[in-house]
């Protein structure tokens, strides 16, 4: 048996250990979790009720880690992955699930989370997809390491599991047409210039209508619906534009589904809600706290002839201080970046009191946490929607309608 690492724990398993279990369910990092005499061990790989050989690489406190070895028993959910990389490379962890059951699992992580976390029952709604489960993704990061001895290694994502070691990835099945006809191309001009990189970098890779563009700071362009954004390559615009109009659409509904005149986005970045829901309202405003992103919202505003919309630049202490809509007939929609909204932002929100807050997440562990906060303040959950944008990842976005002095069972 190999020697353990130095900080190796050898309670309740050796290292690497091999032992037989049951797996029950799917953690929302995408892990199978099996038990063994009630010890929980998390098992990459392995599917709900799949019975399975693994090899103990770790015990902490309350669980252990493992690799999958072998599939003594398969479940009928299994699939053939698409991608040769699948398992290696770190960028998707469902690609030998069945995707109907990748939905009803995302679903049913989001409900867990919930519960778990804040302790809320409340009905979730099937996760919606676009049915669009290959070759959606507009922009792609590929990373590569300073080249030895003149030599480039691999360009391409962390491997699974690993904190630094990159996969090879000549292609990717989730990544837009446009995008893997131009990898040849990207790849060899990175490797023909391996003696210029003084350190590892980062290439941004992103479809815009009929060109990729890998700088940084150009100007592209995406299409929602009837709409067109645009914003600086680099920025953050969602990645997945063919589930776009349904995605905004939804919110939209949310949004005036209390009645709401007036409209913030106060997260609004290029504009993507503020502008996809201005027909629906009399008056929108949209708030951020970059001067580069309001411009950009604003210009695109212009070009789309929206003329009820404006976009102020607001310190993140003040964000409401400029908005004088009257709270009872006003929707907020809040889309912040993955660690979720600060304290002092909830609060700003709860003393603002619009009647209807609109929150969309890509992470639906801090969106949950910062659920309880709202429930604290007085609103209530009316609807929870997940997404998937980014099918045979563990990612989803997920939709919650919160309505002040709502009906009982929500954010309390």
């Amino acid at each position: 048996m190999q020697r353990p690492p130095k900080k190796f724990m050898a309670i309740p398993f050796e290292y690497h250990q091999e032992i037989e279990l049951t797996i029950d369910a799917l953690t929302n990092l995408g892990a199978g979790i099996g038990r063994v005499d009630g010890w929980v061990v998390f098992v990459p790989f392995a599917l709900p009720g799949e019975k399975v050989k693994v090899r103990v690489y770790r015990n902490d406190k309350n669980c252990s880690h493992a690799d999958l070895v072998e599939v003594v028993e398969s479940s009928p959910d299994r699939v053939v992955p698409v991608c040769p990389l699948f398992g290696d490379c770190g960028g998707c962890q469902y690609q030998h699930l069945a995707y109907a059951q990748q939905l009803a699992w995302k679903t049913r992580q989001v409900g867990e989370l919930m519960q778990h976390m804040a302790g809320i029952e409340f009905p979730v709604s099937p996760c919606l997809s676009n049915g669009k489960m290959w070759n959606y993704r507009s922009k792609i990061t590929p990373h590569f390491e300073k080249a030895r001895d003149g030599v480039m290694g691999a360009i391409g994502f962390l491997a699974t599991g690993r904190r630094s070691q990159l996969v090879d990835v000549p292609e990717c099945a989730i990544a837009m047409d446009a995008i893997n006809a131009a990898l040849p191309e990207i790849r060899a001009g990175i490797r023909a210039r391996a003696d210029t990189f003084k350190r590892g970098s980062t290439v941004l890779i992103r479809a815009t209508g009929d060109t990729v563009e890998t700088d940084f700071k150009a100007i592209v362009s995406e299409r929602v619906g009837e709409l067109t954004f645009q914003f600086l390559a680099g920025d953050f615009f969602q990645n997945n534009p063919f589930i776009l109009p349904a995605f905004t659409g939804y919110v939209a509904r949310q949004a005036v589904g209390g009645g709401a005149r007036f409209l913030v986005d106060a997260y609004c970045g290029s504009g993507l809600f503020a502008l996809t829901l201005a027909r629906h309202f009399e008056k929108v405003a949209g708030v951020e706290v970059s001067d580069t992103s309001c411009e950009w919202a604003r210009r695109n505003a212009q070009a789309n002839g929206i003329t009820n919309a404006s976009f102020l630049t607001a310190e993140a202490e003040a964000v409401f201080a400029r908005i004088d809509f009257p709270a009872a007939e006003t929707a907020v929609v809040i889309d912040p970046p993955r660690k979720g909204c600060t304290p002092e932002f909830l609060a700003q929100l709860v003393a603002f009191g619009p009647a209807r807050v609109v929150y969309v997440s890509c992470d639906p562990a801090t969106q949950v946490r910062d659920l309880k906060h709202l429930g604290n303040g007085g609103y209530q959950l009316a609807e929870v929607q997940p997404f998937d944008l980014f099918p045979h990842t563990r990612h989803l976005e997920c939709v919650m309608t919160l309505q002040r002095g709502g009906p009982a069972g929500g954010a309390t």
